[in-house]
């Protein structure tokens, strides 16, 4: 059966059974305790929470997931992948263990047609009913097997939903492994052979903080009783089409045969070498590669960027172990986008943006590796010179942290050179480095676990915020809550620094890039507040952050509430404007310059855009007068609602990063721009302008950043730069627009005249050098010129004294110089008395306390300075005669 096949036999089963579809979330989640989407149930966290009411009870869907915490297994198993499809049912509050353990048995064994003496299941220690229900279905007792948490308990690995857990297993047979062990083995015993397919997720529990899968506490229960479920599509295709490994099914087997073609080599099969291995690898992260960046992800130092490295890095090292050379991403990453661009149309969309982005990072990797190569070489020198056989943890770490480079080609460079590698330091600093960073987020996200817990409470006694803020700017409300920290409070005095949450609100809560609004609360009973900003605390929830200026706030009371309307205005504007400087790149640069993140304030914006070379400046004045005559043209702001398919259909342009629900929110400006979008805009388009671009800059592989001013911050730009320009003007007395003719010219003479100062003053250089060359004097076996030369600027006294350096035998120059109550000295020695080792500074060490300061450098030329300029002849005196003494007895 297909991998098409598969997909659609599964969904036509549940939506046979009421369920409803939901399309895929992006990779990039709506979540800030999550990185990447990892799990088919990531985007309906909140329906399990109870805080947002689910479109419908039961829903299924086909999940993008990437998850990585298994990555060094992956081509080393049948199974593990970093990027796999997660076909998924849910129920919400609606059925729970007796149907969904039926109808899994039932699509399973009856629509994929597994036989089912080959399937196994493992139900958590203390679920009797989940063994009971199997058991009534037909499973015999000997393949139901009981484990740990660490097994049948499900959680996102952070705090939030989570549940008990049954899994179906497939006995692959006995080429995978052997039937041994315990109760004749099973999946308790080897999850190579009795290969996990389908989790069963009975989620009704609520996890805390915690390490690892078991390492958590169960705080309670959730609103209802839910199911989760995840059908793992790479292995169950693997089963029915019967190939061995992920890699060989439909999914994977294009990219998989170009990677033995660019190889030039077979694969070798399940034969265990590590040769094999990298041939998976290799084709498995291309595929991983290939949707992140689709999704929006860009490789970067940190973050879901740095999996991403990670995996373009892994998949360059592996190819390069197979002895291909050239660029591979490129090639292999077009390959995914061929096979399954149809199934996710997103890839195709964005084909030239990922071939673009890999190409980038591919050629920067192998930069990387020659950097690190180079320091690897002298690492291996250094300890080689040094008598010692191993090399130290510390340098294999360096490399990898600071050079990204990859720790196997370090133990493998070093072994080729004979060295052992102390990899047991090695896995300390390493571990250490990851404790750090562990800890660090940790206390990051306390405070941010704590807020959610107490918003939680919020929604779950009084619902979701009322915005009545895209009708009116001001409006009353009433006060829910109030917190200081994570803590709800009674009451707050003036000074106090508090979030407070309204039933409803006119303040924007900050999303889509746009900020919040900031204004002012007013109780009967005389207290005042100032809001300094507003953001979700969940979605739906608006929280202000606010500071008492007078008199006491109470929960309960009512309040007048006036958001900052010029402000307000202001980041309109902005909004739009951004909307339409969007609109305008994409025709000047192309489709493939979609944003990638945006800030919106008052007065000014910065749009995040891929783009893989800085703009022109033409091309830049080109987008902003696009921008403004489009402006000027006064379009239609049309605001509309409809269902999010409708939204598609319609052409809307939805931003990578951002979840839109099934009811969705457009703005169109006139017939340029039609986007997704929940913030305020301006009424008609010359309200948005005039827009002024300042600055566009490099933030990353492939990523560009344009800085923006709108409106009467713009006007106010403009108005300086008249200013500035009228000012040169003047100065040059020229007409303003005459000013850069003026300037060019004047510029040239004076880069003439700096010229001719400098011909003469090498001239009179060359004329002193002369003078002092005719009074240098025998000194030892050589020569000697010690002078106190006036009128010579300190910068040019080292120049000077090396010029004088050129001629035949052994000598030294020291000369001395005042200047704006400073002396300095300069010694510089001839390149035969460098060579015995002398050190021009031991010249000056004395002489430099004789004018009060001290000598620097190294070499063969040293200087020294101070405060006293009256000191300076004993101080060439006492130079004079330590040279006298060098070149009496040259330093051996």
């Amino acid at each position: 059966m297909r991998s098409t096949d598969i997909r659609s036999t599964f969904l036509d089963f549940f939506t046979a059974r009421d369920h409803k579809i939901a399309p895929s979330s992006p990779l990039i989640p709506d979540d800030p305790t999550l990185l990447l989407t990892a799990a088919g149930m990531n985007q309906f966290k909140p329906y399990y929470l109870g805080e947002s009411v689910p479109p419908h009870r039961r829903m299924t869907s086909v999940q993008k997931c990437v998850r990585t915490s298994d990555i060094e297994n992956v081509g080393r198993t049948t199974r593990h992948a970093t990027f796999f499809e997660m076909l998924g049912n849910f129920s919400f509050g609606d059925y729970f263990k007796g149907e969904v353990i039926a109808w899994s048995w039932e699509l399973l064994t009856d629509h994929f047609g597994l036989d089912p003496d080959r399937l196994w299941v493992t139900v958590f220690r203390d679920d009797d009913e989940a063994e009971r229900l199997w058991r009534r279905i037909g499973v015999p007792g000997e393949r139901v097997q009981r484990l740990g948490m660490a097994d049948n308990y499900w959680s996102m690995g952070v705090p939030g939903p989570c549940g008990p857990s049954s899994e179906l297993h497939y006995d692959r047979g006995p080429s995978f492994g052997k039937r041994e062990g315990p109760g004749g083995g099973g999946p308790a015993v080897d999850g190579e052979r009795y290969q996990e397919i389908w989790n069963l997720v009975f989620m009704h529990k609520r996890r805390g903080e915690g390490d690892g899968k078991d390492g958590f506490p169960i705080l309670g229960e959730l609103p209802t009783r839910n199911i989760d479920t995840g059908l793992g599509m790479d292995r169950l295709a693997a089963i029915l089409q019967d190939v061995d490994t992920v890699c060989e099914t439909d999914l994977l087997a294009p990219t998989f045969r170009l990677v033995q073609e660019l190889a030039e080599r077979e694969y070798p099969g399940r034969d265990g070498s590590e040769e094999s291995m990298s041939f998976r690898v290799v084709a498995e992260h291309a595929r991983s590669t290939a949707f992140l960046i689709a999704d929006g992800v860009l490789p970067h130092g940190d973050g879901r960027g740095f999996v991403l490295r990670r995996l373009m890095r892994r998949a360059v090292r592996h190819a390069r172990l197979l002895g291909v050379e050239g660029p591979v991403l490129p090639a292999l990453t077009a390959s995914v986008v061929d096979n399954l661009g149809t199934a996710w149309p997103e890839l195709e969309r964005r084909r030239d943006h990922i071939r673009k982005v890999v190409e980038a990072e591919e050629d920067g990797f192998d930069r990387t590796l020659r950097l690190g190569s180079r320091f690897l070489d002298t690492a291996i020198d250094k300890a080689r010179s040094n008598g010692t056989s191993q090399l130290n943890g510390r340098t294999v770490f360096d490399l990898h942290n600071s050079y990204g480079f990859p720790a196997d080609l370090t133990l493998d460079a070093a072994r080729s050179a004979g060295l052992s590698v102390d990899e047991e330091g090695f896995g300390l600093l390493l571990e250490e480095h990851a404790r750090r960073a562990k800890d660090a987020e940790r206390d990051r996200k306390g405070d941010a676990v704590a807020r959610q817990d107490t918003y939680r409470r919020i929604v779950a006694e009084h619902g979701l915020t009322d915005f009545i803020g895209y009708e009116a700017t001001e409006g009353e409300g009433r006060i829910l809550a109030l917190l200081k920290g994570p803590d709800l409070v009674e009451r707050a005095v003036e000074g106090d620094e508090v979030e407070l949450v309204l039933d409803r609100s006119p303040f924007y809560a900050e999303a889509g890039g746009q900020v919040g609004d900031t204004g002012t609360l007013r109780t009967p009973g005389g207290g005042a507040l100032q809001v300094v900003d507003t953001r979700p605390g969940l979605t739906g929830l608006h929280v202000h952050t606010a500071r008492v200026t007078s008199g006491e706030v109470r929960t309960g009371e009512p309040t007048e509430v006036t958001v900052d309307a010029d402000r307000r205005a202001a980041t309109a504007r902005s909004h739009s404007a951004t909307h339409v400087l969007h609109a305008m790149l994409r025709s000047v640069l192309g489709e493939h310059a979609t944003q990638q993140g945006s800030r919106v304030e008052p007065g000014r914006l910065r749009f995040d855009f891929s783009h893989f070379s800085s703009v022109e400046p033409g091309a830049l004045q080109t987008v902003q007068s696009l921008v403004n005559d489009y402006l000027m043209d006064d379009p239609d702001v049309r605001v509309w609602e409809a269902s999010r398919a409708e939204a598609e259909v319609a052409g809307a342009v939805a931003l990578f990063g951002e979840k839109y629900g099934e009811h969705v929110r457009i703005v169109d400006i006139g017939d340029a721009s039609r986007e997704l979008c929940g913030g305020t805009h301006v009424g008609h388009g010359s309200q948005a302008g005039p827009v002024h671009l300042v600055g566009e800059s490099s933030i990353g592989v492939g990523l560009r950043r344009i800085e923006a001013l709108t409106g009467a911050d713009a006007l106010r730009h403009y108005d300086h730069q008249q200013t500035v320009l009228n000012e040169l003007a003047t100065l040059l007395e020229v007409r303003p627009d005459e000013t850069p003719g003026a300037l060019r010219r004047r510029l040239d003479v004076l880069a003439e005249t700096q010229r001719e100062l400098t011909r003469l003053r090498r001239a009179d250089q060359a004329a002193i050098g002369e003078r002092l060359t005719s009074r240098s004097k025998r000194a030892g076996s050589g020569w000697l010129i010690a002078e106190q030369v006036d009128g010579v600027p300190p910068e040019d006294l080292r120049s000077l004294a090396l010029t004088l350096t050129h001629r035949e035998g052994p000598g030294v120059v020291v000369l001395g110089t005042a200047s704006e109550g400073k002396a300095t000295l300069v010694a510089a020695i001839t390149r035969d008395l460098a060579d015995t080792g002398l050190q021009a500074r031991t010249l000056l060490a004395n002489a430099g306390k004789a004018v009060g300061g001290g000598a620097g450098g190294r070499g063969p030329v040293a200087h020294a300075g101070g405060r006293n300029p009256s000191g300076l002849p004993n101080a060439l005196s006492i130079a004079s005669n330590e040279a006298r003494s060098a070149l009496t007895t040259p330093t051996p």
